[in-house]
């Protein structure tokens, strides 16, 4: 039995009106797979730096953010950098770009 999950374009544009509406600066810097693309977001806090997370399934099948840096917070050009190298390896990612002010993720209680 397969199991029935939200086409990642859907939730992509779900979440975009959820951070709208939080008035959290959201755009999408790389499109990918419409149906079963994963997504990785850069978490952008100026004067600090930058957050890479990837959403995977956790062992209950819940998905949740994980770091996708050896590094919590990194500059943004290396940041921008790894983006770069995970779409090459990965065209069906897509990529999230967030700036807050304190780090609060709102994609945080999914």
């Amino acid at each position: 039995m397969t199991e029935e999950r939200l086409p990642t374009h859907i939730w992509v544009d779900a979440h975009l009106r959820r951070c709208s509406v939080a008035a959290v600066p959201t755009v999408v810097i790389h499109k990918g797979e419409k149906m079963g693309g994963t997504v990785m977001l850069k978490v952008y806090q100026a004067g600090i730096g930058c957050r890479l997370l990837s959403q995977m399934r956790d062992l209950d099948g819940k998905l949740s953010w994980y770091p996708a840096h050896k590094e919590d917070i990194i500059e943004e050009r290396e940041a921008d950098e790894h983006i770069r190298r995970a779409v090459d390896r990965d065209p069906d990612l897509w990529v999230i770009e967030m700036e807050t002010r304190d780090g609060t993720i709102p994609l945080d209680d999914d």
